[in-house]
């Protein structure tokens, strides 16, 4: 039987079976086999009805080699011949009048598509019958059904006939978007049809429908920027961002876009409901967007009154306490504005910091000559007098509230350093000197960013470290920074746009969303949650980076293109998978199928004008929670998009706020995981490389912190991904990045096969390390069992008499001495009547003499009760009167 024979007639039917073809046959001979149609509990079906075909007699093979699994679940025990199996073919059919067998189709090709559950058999029966098709399989590709025919001799039925027929029959979510003919189906050398041979169509399977064109001036708009920001050539009007492989960072560039066009909607609604129709639907001619005052001292004043900084509110003491920080006073002094909620909770962790800062970031490049440092220099000073957020400072000692200030020209960039000969080579030596382990910047001066520079005597190059605090910046500004400088370097300065400045962001954040909302949104996510989420016991959240292991692994590029099919079939971006797949490993490592732990916020998504370009530190970090029990698999994925984008309209909200809308209260952490998803394309350093900007200056290290004991970066490179894990020495990162990849296999496999498995069933641990959890540590060979523990103990103590076998405050005892003095104790107790069944009271200090006591009692036959000296007399006296043991052994 093949998937491509419609009708198949077993001509060898016996007369019996020939006569009740018109009520319900049992099993029909096939040669040596018999074939049996049965219902999903394995109940005969009459004539008419569908049916799995089961194969049964002498010719049913015993099973699948060295595959227990597949075999329990594909051969069945008969219920009509004892001792007779069953293979299960997963063939639909049903029986005719006239005793042959219709073949419907697979039952284990039912999709899912855009939310609805879709049996492939039934639209490829209907499609059999429309006129001139002689076979039909119906496939989902990338979220749409596309059919594949053959046509009898003199037949052309064209796609959009053939969709006519189907949806006179089908409901709209069943008719294929794609009808691609075939002169033949590709077959296996099995005879079975080659689901993998069939070819993508082409623009001519879709006929008239492929592509509907936008509709309007805003579609037209819309599918102009798409097509920009996606790279994708044409756009229809019902054409799915994700689909498209949209993601976070391009949702940005095409509502920055969106704004320079006039253009403005809400970001969930691009999450939310992502066509172009839609989005078109949801498009606003009011910005909506938060004014932004101007700032008076932008000219430059001699003196400055609190009237001049509209976005705080201080005391003309306060101003004059700011200005005594800046040097050059009030000349200097180009902005003072608040802190952003990040910033507030950066601050808080470097005032915490006992050595140190976790916050501050390295890295160490190698120059050429002296010349080529110069230039670099230049450039990195180039940039930070561009950028407002590059020359400013932090000031909080004395003021009602932290506020950021902007001087109009900062401290020099580059400090030379002077290396000892004696102590190494210049990098090690600069690595030490200033590793933010226990270096730290001061925040009351700017810039935040510092070149230390020395020159090595060994070969007369020169080796810069770069100290960067986070509180100016995230991985999107480094990007744009190190963008800037390559401009500089290349000569192409002239063509950078013009910098915007970061308070616009600032009061976006505080501003946007009120704070009544934010905690709304919170309590409902969190108003029950009453413990930390900790993994594997890691609660330190204050921590300044000491003993943090780090660990780096690629996710392999199959499993790779897997998860985008994935993401683009469900229509939802690949960070929610990686999200889910995250929530696996906490939930694990914790124990608990609920689980909240932080995820990184992008935070330009309500930024305002050009917050695709405005450098500064945008990024949040909000707490996610996941409940990950019996969920299916694809239900988990699409929860989790839905809080990311619920996120999304809260991603300037404090983390201080969300924890207060919980039950875990300070200084209680909330969570001590993270996860960080980001998209990161080549280095600059490597796009520059071919234009000669970075020529003579090499990238020899760098490294990243967070507070947080359990990081895990996903470094999203466009085509593949890859893992980074730094946790606390107790926990190995290299076993993290594994559990983590072997999470996203078993995740990527359920929605391939079985989107509805629960996914707190799905694995995390890879082959090795389950044999290691669950074969290597639990070996019970390692333990006889038909050995008593003192009878271990005297085998011990006959191989090795001399070995110390206990000691405690500075006394041992042999294994020799310790048997001896158990023994002397288990013959006196056995004097006074222990044995079997009986107990004995050990009430003592600890102290060798307890273990004395414990092994004696085993050796005498009893069972021993352990009374504590701590506890009171009244209580001791209850318990050996309600035990009522031989004897109490006491020091």
């Amino acid at each position: 039987i093949t998937e491509t024979t419609v009708h198949v007639t077993f001509r060898e039917m016996e007369a019996a079976d020939a006569e009740r073809a018109g009520s319900s046959p049992i099993g029909r001979p096939l040669g040596d086999l018999r074939v049996y149609l049965l219902d999903g509990s394995g109940e005969p079906v009459p004539v008419g009805v569908a049916g799995e075909i089961h194969v049964g007699g002498a010719g049913v093979a015993r099973g699948y080699l060295n595959r227990p699994g597949l075999t329990s679940e594909r051969f069945v025990a008969s219920p009509f011949v004892e001792g007779d199996r069953l293979y299960r073919s997963g063939d639909l059919a049903r029986w005719r009048a006239d005793g042959s067998l219709e073949f419907l189709g697979r039952n284990d090709f039912q999709v899912k598509v855009r939310g609805f559950r879709i049996e492939l058999g039934e639209i490829e029966a209907r499609l059999s019958g429309c006129a001139g098709v002689r076979e039909a399989v119906v496939v989902a590709r990338e979220d749409r059904l596309v059919a594949y025919y053959t046509t009898a001799a003199g037949a052309q039925p064209g796609a959009e006939a053939l969709r006519a027929h189907l949806g006179s029959t089908l409901p709209d979510y069943m008719v294929p978007a794609a009808y691609v003919r075939l002169d033949a189906l590709p077959l296996t050398a099995n005879g079975k049809l080659d689901r993998k041979a069939l070819p993508a169509p082409d623009d001519d399977a879709y006929g008239a429908r492929a592509h509907e064109a936008p509709v309007g001036p805003v579609e037209e708009a819309l599918a102009r920027i798409w097509a920009e920001v996606l790279g994708v050539e044409r756009i229809g009007r019902h054409d799915h961002f994700f689909e498209l492989g949209g993601h976070s960072l391009m949702a940005v560039r095409v509502l920055e876009r969106m704004r320079r066009a006039g253009m403005h909607a809400d970001v969930r609604v691009l999450f939310g409901t992502p066509t172009l129709s839609a989005l078109a639907a949801a498009v606003r001619t009011d910005h909506g967007e938060v004014t932004v005052p101007v700032n008076p001292m932008a000219t430059g004043r001699r003196t400055v009154t609190p009237d001049l900084l509209p976005l705080v509110d201080l005391t003309q003491g306060d101003v004059d306490a700011i200005v005594a920080t800046v040097p050059g006073g009030a000349d200097n002094l180009q902005d003072v504005y608040p802190l952003s909620p990040l910033q507030d909770g950066i601050l808080f962790h470097h005032l915490m910091a006992r050595e140190g800062d976790p916050y501050l970031l390295w890295s160490l490049m190698r120059f050429r000559d002296r010349a080529t440092l110069d230039r670099y220099v230049a450039a990195v000073e180039a940039v930070v007098a561009r950028h407002d957020i590059l020359r400013t400072a932090v000031v909080w000692e004395g003021l009602p509230e932290p506020v950021q200030v902007v001087w109009r020209k900062s401290l020099p960039v580059a400090e030379e350093v002077v290396p000892d000969p004696a102590d190494g080579d210049v990098a090690g030596q600069l690595r030490r000197r200033f590793d933010p382990r226990r270096y730290r910047l001061d925040l009351r001066r700017a810039p935040l960013t510092r070149l230390f520079v020395a020159r090595d005597p060994s070969d007369g190059r020169w080796v810069a470290l770069r100290l960067f605090h986070h509180i100016i910046d995230d991985n999107t500004s480094l990007k744009q920074f190190n963008a800037e400088v390559e401009a500089h370097l290349a000569g192409r300065a002239g063509e950078l746009p013009a910098p915007l400045p970061f308070r616009n962001f600032v009061v976006q954040a505080r501003s946007g969303v009120s704070q009544e909302e934010h905690e709304a949104f919170f309590r409902g996510m969190l108003g029950d949650v009453d413990e930390p989420t900790a993994p594997f016991g890691l609660m330190d959240v204050r921590g300044d980076g000491v003993g943090i292991g780090e660990a780096r692994r690629s996710v392999e590029p199959g499993l790779a293109r897997r998860l985008r099919a994935r993401a683009q079939a469900l229509g939802v971006s690949a960070a929610s998978l990686f999200h889910v797949a995250g929530g696996q490993v906490v939930a694990r490592a914790t124990g608990r199928p609920d689980v909240v732990f932080g995820t990184v916020l992008f935070g330009r998504m309500q930024g305002g004008e050009g917050a695709d370009r405005v450098m500064g530190p945008y990024i949040n970090t909000l707490p996610m929670r996941l409940r990950l029990g019996p969920a299916g698999a694809e239900a988990c994925v699409r929860e989790a998009h839905r809080l990311l984008t619920g996120l999304i309209r809260h991603e300037h909200a404090s983390l201080a706020l969300a924890q207060r809308c919980s039950r875990v209260f300070a200084p209680m952490p909330l969570f001590t995981a993270l996860l960080n998803y980001r998209h990161a394309g080549p280095s600059s350093a490597r796009n520059g490389a071919a234009s000669g900007a970075w020529e003579g200056i090499e990238h020899l290290d760098g490294e990243e912190r967070t507070n947080y004991p359990l990081t895990l970066a996903v470094d999203d490179l466009g085509t593949g991904f890859e893992l980074t894990a730094q946790v606390a020495s107790a926990v190995d990162a290299d076993r993290v990045c594994a559990m983590m990849h072997r999470a996203l296999e078993s995740l990527v496999e359920a929605l391939e096969t079985a989107p509805e498995r629960p996914v707190g069933s799905l694995d995390v641990l890879a082959p090795a390390e389950r044999r290691l959890v669950a074969d290597e540590w639990n070996r019970i060979e390692t333990y006889p069992v038909e050995r008593c523990i003192h009878e271990l103990f005297e085998a011990q103590a006959k191989l090795n008499p001399d070995a110390p076998a206990v000691t405690f405050e500075g006394r041992s005892l042999s294994y020799g001495v310790l048997n001896a003095r158990a023994n002397r104790l288990a013959r006196h107790l056995r004097t006074l009547g222990v044995g079997p069944d009986r107990l004995v009271a050990i009430c003592t200090e600890r102290s060798p003499e307890m273990v004395v006591a414990l092994l004696a009692v085993l050796k005498a036959g009893g069972a021993y009760l352990p009374l504590d000296p701590a506890y009171p007399a009244e209580r001791l006296a209850f318990m050996l009167a309600d035990a009522a043991p031989v004897a109490v052994v006491t020091d």
